[in-house]
């Protein structure tokens, strides 16, 4: 018998090192991979992805993960919330409320509020004034000329002293230097649909415009038609030129020459020089009638298009007595012509409750003992009641008058920011 040779036999304790040996070799090659798929997702959640010895390729786009699918509810089925106003105003005058307290920008169109927004207006420091104004001028691009060229896009301008409605940062408190910031969206599309002249209203409180009708309010004056006179007609026929001629010659004899033309009559006391003097230029003849009555001065004053028109002394019934300051807003022409609807704001006024409490620390002791009660201001039926326009003035003015006029009674005078290419600006403080 012939034994073929053989390797020997591995021990047991041989086999068991190859045992260990293989299961370790299998658990690094698992580790592996799967450290280098979660390396790979890894990376890839990142944009990126590897090759095999680490180069970079181009970012891929990541793997959006899974979801289950929800069923949409009602309101996401729902329309999106619009804002409001801008894009469906009722055709009319603009008026703009600023609210120092709650920190909104309100605009009505017609006298219907259309839009609101939040705005940060000046600090303790640099106050945004209070008070009526009107945009006197707009820029789309602007920076400021006193602080640094820092932008204010679509900025609108209420002083040439420096206050504005613009673009800017919304805190969610007072923060500016005394314009008024607004976000973005609402500052686009405020720039785009206001016009020169829209009356701008700064008050503590949120103030709305109501109608408002008084027989002192003035009407847009009709134009009588001139009778046709036919001149030489025969038979419904046009005149002869010979008799077209002797009638013009009759009427240039019959008319004065040189001084015998009627004078117009002065529109101001001769006594007493205009406040608003006649500028350079002519002033426009055409745009809203701005009218500004003054306790304090105790004249009216009227502007067209920002500039000076004429003024003339007015009666007002106790004057010692204040009147409050009323925004009447000229809305649209009634009665086929010959009437005009209004609405009017009655505006707070800080300096009329100040000399209040000074009239009332004047009283004896024992009143002073209690606190002061401040009267409530007159309202504008009142305050219309008694004032006693003149009726040149009236009828010059209902000559000019369109919507969107405005006519503001105040116990003040003429500020120092009613000025040139202005109209009338009413400081409340």
């Amino acid at each position: 018998m012939k034994f073929v040779e053989t390797a020997p036999l591995a021990s047991g304790r041989t086999l068991w090192r190859w045992r260990i040996a293989l299961a370790t070799g299998v658990a690094w090659l698992l580790i592996a991979g799967n450290s280098a798929d979660g390396a790979a997702r890894g990376m890839g959640g990142m944009g990126f992805s590897y090759g095999w010895y680490g180069d970079w390729y181009a970012p891929a786009a990541p793997t959006p993960s899974r979801k289950a699918r929800v069923a949409p509810s009602r309101r996401q089925k729902s329309e999106p919330k619009k804002e409001a106003g801008f894009g469906e105003m009722p055709k009319g005058p603009l008026q703009i409320v600023v609210s120092i307290e709650t920190q909104r920008v309100t605009l009505f169109s017609n006298g219907m509020r259309v839009a609101q927004g939040s705005v940060s207006t000046g600090v303790p420091g640099h106050p945004t004034p209070m008070g009526v104004f009107s945009v006197i001028e707009k820029d789309r691009y602007h920076h400021s000329n006193l602080y640094s060229n820092a932008p204010m896009p679509y900025m609108q301008r209420i002083t040439w002293s420096g206050v504005a409605l613009h673009e800017g940062v919304l805190p969610g408190y007072p923060a500016s230097h005394g314009c008024i910031r607004m976000s973005h969206d609402f500052a686009q599309k405020l720039w785009r649909v206001t016009k020169l002249g829209v009356r701008v209203i700064v008050a503590r409180h949120e103030l709305a415009p109501i109608d408002f009708a008084h027989p002192s309010l003035f009407r847009p004056k009709l134009n009588p038609a001139e009778p046709s006179v036919a001149i030489g007609v025969i038979d419904g026929r046009s005149p002869a030129p010979a008799v077209v001629a002797q009638a013009e010659i009759a009427e240039a004899e019959a008319a004065p020459s040189g001084s015998d033309l009627p004078q117009p009559a002065p529109t101001g006391d001769p006594a007493k020089p205009s406040r608003i003097k006649a500028t350079e230029e002519p002033p426009m003849r055409g745009g809203q009638v701005a009218v500004f009555v003054s306790r304090k001065e105790q004249r009216i004053f009227v502007r067209q298009g920002f500039m000076p028109l004429f003024d003339m002394p007015l009666v007002i019934d106790r004057p010692d007595q204040p009147l409050g300051t009323h925004v009447f807003t000229a809305l649209e022409v009634t009665e086929n012509g010959g009437g005009m609807r209004w609405n009017v704001i009655t505006v707070p006024t800080q300096a009329a409750a100040q000399r209040e409490q000074r009239d009332t620390r004047k009283r004896s002791k024992a009143s002073l003992n209690s606190a002061p009660q401040l009267k409530p201001p007159p309202s504008p039926a009142e305050a219309l009641d008694r004032i006693q326009m003149p009726q040149e003035a009236v009828e010059r003015i209902g000559e000019l008058l369109i919507p969107g006029s405005s006519l503001v009674v105040s116990d003040e005078g003429l500020g120092a920011e009613t000025g040139r290419y202005t109209e009338f600006i009413v400081l409340a403080h």
